[in-house]
């Protein structure tokens, strides 16, 4: 043989091998699916068709079930938004992350001055796609902190957590966002604060009539001190509550506010278009985009073409216009024949919330046959959610599982779909569900999920290895006002401690049979009630031991507005901008 041709042949077989590598690692990079995960707010596991709903239309999301899996017991972390939304991303319990508030009026973060947040420590599922090659994009709501020292360094922005866009609101949609709306944000606290600036403003008017009646002498130093502690008293806490709406409802891209305060009026539609310009802009790499939904938090803002299209009020032309979203994003995934390669997932932060009312009109969530709502850390109505999975060419269509899973469990899977590697110095609490969704395994690897209201365990959940039951012990409930009302109209939030009851022993129920937690359980009518409540007390006790100390990112302190804090477009205290409508005009 020439050397020619050994040098010909040596180069043929570098140069198949070569091609052998690129092809092994395009079909790996391709064999990564993109994910689209859809997150509502505060929507009742009962508010859509598939669920049960028959007076809501919602096709689109239950397109979505009837293509894929759907999930019947699948449950939220925390019953309100800030602890719900740190568990997911992070596949911890809010307790594990200092995510979870010791104050029954502080539960979720209250300021996007405070100081409080996501700990940058903590590694979301964004940053470990991020890490594996995937582009991460956030559109819709945030509310997990955004600075740490100043305004400008974002220590806890998106950006920090694995997301390479972010196009939302920093903080959440409050009825404070719209100013024809009765304020939300502390409503009772302010009252409160006003008649104390009433009775404080009194005292040196008051001082001034003895004065000038001659009855006695009051000095001027006197009554100029008391009139100076009502005005400071005011500035101080109105400097905050008094312009909630621009501190709080803003609008980023990025770092980089765009509207302070937001346009309430165009916010949804803004956000769909940077959603569809996301999947279009990404389609030929895997994606993660995770679209955070505005709906179906109050003050419920829809476009008038949906207003009165529902059967149900406001409420139902909120959860009606979300479908349509829903739907658009699912068409734009088929127009770029995607569909056969995205994991689309959907779910809500926690359950829909019953205390929400407008004369006479429910302006909050249905829960189904399940009792409770928002805010209640135990019961099922609170953190049971909708969770449909869908990947054509992977999961069975229609398929329905009753085993109990968890919004943490998404960060897990996803690690696994999308060929990342979990944390190894940190518990994760979440499982993977893809052995389940696949119909490998028929038994959830949860045997125990424990329920927390902020800081105070009140629940815990034991699912037996052997069995199909699923056993529910609840330690502490909430008081409901006025009694018996199902909910805490009185207050507007059922309280974690404080207004509360403590069981002991303790409530059971076998949610197998008793969904609706209307049977509770004694030692006279279920044998095994001894046994039950030993085995869930070990685990407790066990889960307990696992729990390290961590910082409070609700603590007094960090939930404080702060003025070096509030995020400003302009000069501070003058903020105020609107970028997008710069643009869009």
């Amino acid at each position: 043989t020439s050397p020619n041709a050994s040098r010909t042949s040596r180069l043929s077989v570098c140069l198949c091998c070569w091609l052998g590598g690129l092809s092994v690692a395009f079909t790996t990079w391709n064999s990564r699916p993109n994910i689209v995960l859809l997150m509502a707010d505060d929507l009742g596991v009962g508010d859509i068709c598939c669920y049960g709903n028959n007076t809501v239309s919602t096709p689109n999301i239950d397109r979505l079930a009837s293509e894929g899996v759907r999930l019947t017991q699948h449950l939220a972390a925390a019953s309100v938004c800030t602890p719900s939304r740190a568990a997911f991303l992070t596949g911890r319990y809010p307790i594990r992350t200092g995510m979870a508030s010791s104050f029954n009026l502080n539960r979720g973060l209250t300021w996007l001055g405070g100081s409080g947040g996501l700990p940058t420590n903590e590694t979301t599922f964004a940053k470990l796609l991020q890490h594996r090659g995937y582009r991460t994009g956030l559109i819709g709501k945030w509310h997990l902190g955004l600075s740490c020292a100043s305004r400008d360094d974002h220590c806890y922005h998106p950006l920090n957590h694995g997301f390479d866009y972010f196009y939302g609101l920093p903080f959440g949609l409050l009825n404070d966002c719209q100013t024809s709306k009765t304020a939300e944000l502390h409503r009772w606290l302010r009252i409160k604060l006003w008649i104390s600036t009433a009775v404080l403003g009194l005292v040196p008017l008051l001082l001034l009539i003895p004065k000038f009646a001659h009855w006695f002498s009051v000095p001027w130093k006197v009554i100029i001190a008391f009139a100076l502690l009502a005005f400071v008293f005011f500035i101080v806490w109105y400097s905050s509550y008094g312009f909630t709406r621009r501190w709080n409802c803003i609008l980023m891209r990025n770092h980089e506010i765009i509207q302070q305060p937001m346009r309430e009026d165009r916010v949804g539609s803004l956000m769909l278009k940077e959603a569809l310009a996301f999947i279009d802009r990404y389609k030929r790499s895997p994606f993660l985009l995770f679209v955070s939904f505005l709906h179906v938090h109050t003050p419920l803002i829809t476009k008038e073409k949906f207003v009165g299209h529902s059967k149900y009020g406001l409420y139902g032309d909120n959860v009606e216009e979300m479908d349509w979203m829903v739907g658009r994003i699912l068409e734009t995934l088929d127009r770029e024949l995607l569909t056969n390669h995205t994991l689309v997932y959907f779910t809500s932060d926690n359950g829909g919330r019953l205390e929400v009312q407008e004369g006479e009109a429910q302006l909050g969530g249905y829960n189904g046959v399940y009792k409770g709502g928002q805010g209640m850390g135990g019961w099922e109505g609170g953190i049971r959610v909708p969770g449909i999975f869908r990947w054509p060419t992977v999961l069975e269509a229609g398929k329905v599982i009753d085993e109990p899973t968890s919004l943490m469990d998404i960060y897990p899977t996803l690690s696994y779909i999308g060929g990342g590697i979990l944390p190894q110095d940190r518990i994760i609490d979440g499982r993977n569900l893809m052995p389940l969704l696949e119909g490998r395994v028929s038994h959830s690897e949860h045997e125990f999920l424990f329920h927390y209201c902020g800081v105070y365990l009140h629940t815990a959940r034991w699912h037996q290895k052997d069995c199909a039951t699923v056993w529910k012990v609840h330690y502490v409930t909430p008081n409901f006002s006025p009694d018996g009302a199902g909910a805490c109209y009185g207050s507007g939030i059922c309280s974690c401690s404080g207004d509360v009851t403590y069981h002991d022993p303790p409530l059971l129920f076998d949610i197998s049979r008793d969904p609706s937690e209307a049977r509770p359980l004694n030692p006279d009518n279920e044998v095994l009630f001894d046994s039950v409540v030993k085995k869930v007390e070990a685990a407790i006790k066990e889960h307990r031991r696992t729990l390290t100390p961590v910082p409070q990112q609700f603590s007094v302190f960090n939930t404080l507005w702060k003025p070096w804090l509030q995020p400003c477009c302009g000069t501070f205290p003058f903020c105020g901008c609107d970028k997008e409508y710069d643009i869009l005009s």
